[in-house]
């Protein structure tokens, strides 16, 4: 039996435009699968026919994420509607957050959803919170016994940086996704621009350790871990148009790991997704050093689901067609409802 199923897509992060190439796929696949959905953008509200067609591609077509003026700008405006824009209790069976980065992935759209009783897919308002900032997640992180980069969290002077971490270091946002305003560091003088660079988008930046090796990323849907991917970008780090650009990146699922070292990383990333009580479908990113050290970056609550996303490639490489995907994410999401007593 169909579900009525409403689908927030876009709102008002640096990962707009790619929660709507995600978020439309969904549409269309949830949508073969006998749902019923209704696409809302939460800065804009429920999309029209012409304008879901508009984005039928599912592809993500800037190369760079949307300026940060115009996304404050679009805050502005979408503040007076924004919350009046979200399902309520009745108006849909369950709620399929498309949304990226920001108050989509940050919790704060889930502690509303919670307070209004709708049931929605991905992990809780705590969860989601926990793994959008990563200084708290790699605690966490530690306290599980998942490797992790050291890291610093800026202010903190080349010296500092030198001694505690050496060159070269990654800068980045604490709370954001994407790469958005992420930098390498080789020289000491690139360290502050940087961090200035990165406070852009974030009152916090982390200063972490940089990780020469491979690239890899483990999807988790429920309590499985999918096939292992290793990603080689075409660009120094996967950045934003690696991830979102057709041909930038080699993504090979699964990623040619000897058996043993194939559970090493399921079990460190099933370890880590249980650490910050996360639920549904999440992906865990490692670097995986020339030792064989596998060191666990960051969790992504809300993985992209485009065409050039990796958990539906690493859904695929398991036999879980994309429909599939997005069906059995539903299904998850109602079930961790109902055990928790909210439907």
């Amino acid at each position: 039996m169909g579900l009525k199923i409403a689908l927030l897509l876009g709102g008002t992060s640096s990962e707009r435009d790619v929660s709507l190439a995600s978020g439309i796929r969904v549409a269309e696949a949830l949508r073969t699968c006998g749902h019923e959905v209704r696409a809302i953008d939460p800065a804009r509200g429920p999309l029209s026919d012409d304008e879901q067609r508009a984005l039928a591609t599912g592809r993500v077509v800037q190369t760079a994420p949307p300026s940060q003026e115009a996304l404050r700008r679009m805050a502005r405006e979408a503040l007076p509607s924004f919350a009046s824009n979200l399902p309520r209790q009745g108006d849909a069976d369950v709620v399929f957050l498309g949304l990226h980065g920001g108050s989509g992935e940050d919790g704060t759209i889930q502690a509303l959803l919670d307070l209004g009783g709708v049931p929605y897919t991905g992990s809780g308002h705590l969860a989601s919170a926990l793994a959008m900032d990563k200084d708290l997640s790699k605690h966490l992180f530690r306290q599980a016994n998942v490797s992790t980069a050291k890291w610093l969290m800026a202010p903190a002077g080349v010296d500092e940086v030198n001694t505690a971490l050496g060159l070269p270091v990654i800068v980045k946002p604490s709370k954001q996704g994407s790469t958005v305003g992420l930098s390498i560091v080789r020289n000491a003088s690139e360290l502050q621009p940087a961090v200035d660079e990165a406070f852009n988008f974030d009152d916090e930046v982390m200063i972490e350790e940089f990780i020469a090796g491979r690239e890899l990323t483990v999807g988790i849907l429920g309590n499985m871990a999918l096939p292992v991917g290793e990603i080689i970008p075409k660009h120094e780090i996967y950045d934003y148009e690696c991830k979102y650009t057709a041909g930038m990146a080699d993504e090979r699922f699964p990623a040619e790991l000897t058996k043993q070292e194939t559970a090493r990383v399921q079990d460190e990333a099933l370890r880590a997704f249980r650490a910050l009580k996360l639920r549904g479908c999440a992906r865990i990113d490692f670097r995986m050093a020339k030792d064989g050290t596998f060191y666990c970056l960051e969790a992504n609550t809300l993985p992209g689901m485009t065409q050039t996303s990796l958990i539906p490639q690493a859904a695929a490489a398991a036999g879980i067609s994309f429909p599939e995907l997005c069906d059995r994410i539903v299904r998850l999401a109602l079930g961790d409802h109902a055990r928790a007593g909210i439907v």
